[in-house]
């Protein structure tokens, strides 16, 4: 069984942030080691036994520094159980309905033999940094969007696969 899992993650705001910090806490919870790292941050992947990647999506693609994590750990990626995650929609459409990986995330998902992907809601509020991001909440379409349940559930059938999973090595 896999016990090492690393959840790398893009954000430009912390959203995203919040929801790698909830699955590492989940999968923690359930026995596993987990770790939250920003993606940027993350210099090798060799020490863990499956990855979760996951990224914000701005103007229909993730965050780069989720698509530069992949490119980069290729190598180290390959093999290993692998989960994806967007965050975005700033609305309830992720919680009402499966919302596909966008293009760039469909060929990782197809690349890596990833186990599955997930489009949570996203959350853009007073203080957002960027000027489109500020436009956004200044229109008053900004919000939390973010279903934490829905996020749970997803870590936890995480945790029940990996149960299954051999060590990777």
């Amino acid at each position: 069984m896999p016990s090492s899992v690393l959840i790398a993650y893009g954000t430009a705001n912390g959203s995203t942030a919040r929801i790698a910090e909830t699955i590492a806490r989940v999968l923690r919870e359930e026995g596993l080691s987990a770790t939250a790292v920003p993606a940027r941050c993350v210099p090798d992947v060799g020490a863990y036994d499956a990855v979760v990647v996951g990224g914000g999506l701005y103007a229909g693609r993730w965050h780069k520094d989720a698509r530069r994590f992949v490119r980069r750990h290729a190598g180290g990626l390959a093999g290993r159980p692998l989960w994806l995650f967007s965050s975005g929609p700033l609305d309830t459409s992720a919680s009402e309905r499966n919302i596909p990986p966008v293009p760039g995330v469909r060929r990782v998902m197809v690349r890596f033999g990833a186990q599955e992907h997930i489009t949570f809601g996203g959350c853009l509020e007073e203080g957002a940094q960027g000027f489109v991001a500020r436009r956004i909440v200044s229109s008053g379409r900004g919000g939390d969007f973010r279903d934490f349940a829905e996020i749970e559930a997803w870590a936890g059938r995480i945790a029940t696969r990996l149960a299954g999973e051999p060590k990777a090595g």
